[in-house]
């Protein structure tokens, strides 16, 4: 029976599982964001969320557990480096995923991981504040915008 054993095993073996798994997060690592099946990236927020807490504390003995489970030294470079300033107030919740609807061949729930302080077009959408629109098109009120402009920029100009 299997009882309160709520672990995906993606149809792997435990050794083909955590190798695939590592070298997800080493790509997740290196590129930001990887884009996988639904499944594989729940998985992966679950292997990699820990890891990357490791790199907060840099110490010898961080680095030496996350490098039993990535054996990559580039990426753990990346990982305590760049990404470790990062997401050094956050308190967890490092990884972000977005559905992206069916693969086309196999019909499977496509996903896109990524980390939550890297994604520059929400940080930015989030940071600047939209100006609002004007609902009004007349042109009464455009030439007297623009005539008081005009009008002071003449006098410095002399």
């Amino acid at each position: 029976m299997r009882h309160n054993k709520k672990f995906n095993h993606l149809g792997r073996t435990k050794s083909h599982r955590e190798a695939l798994l590592s070298n997800m997060t080493v790509s997740l690592i290196k590129a930001k964001r990887i884009t996988t099946t639904v499944a594989k990236a729940k998985a992966l927020r679950v292997y990699a969320e820990p890891i990357i807490n490791r790199a907060k504390e840099d110490s010898t003995n961080s680095r030496r557990l996350v490098f039993a489970k990535l054996q990559d030294k580039e990426a753990i470079k990346m990982l305590f480096g760049e990404i470790a300033t990062k997401i050094a107030n956050r308190p967890g919740g490092y990884l972000r995923i977005l559905k992206l609807g069916n693969r086309l061949g196999d019909n499977a729930a496509m996903a896109m991981i990524e980390f939550v302080d890297y994604n520059e077009n929400l940080l930015k959408e989030n940071g600047e504040k939209k100006s609002k629109t004007r609902r009004s098109r007349s042109k009464k009120s455009e030439a007297a915008v623009e005539a008081p402009v005009e009008a002071a920029e003449a006098p410095a100009a002399e």
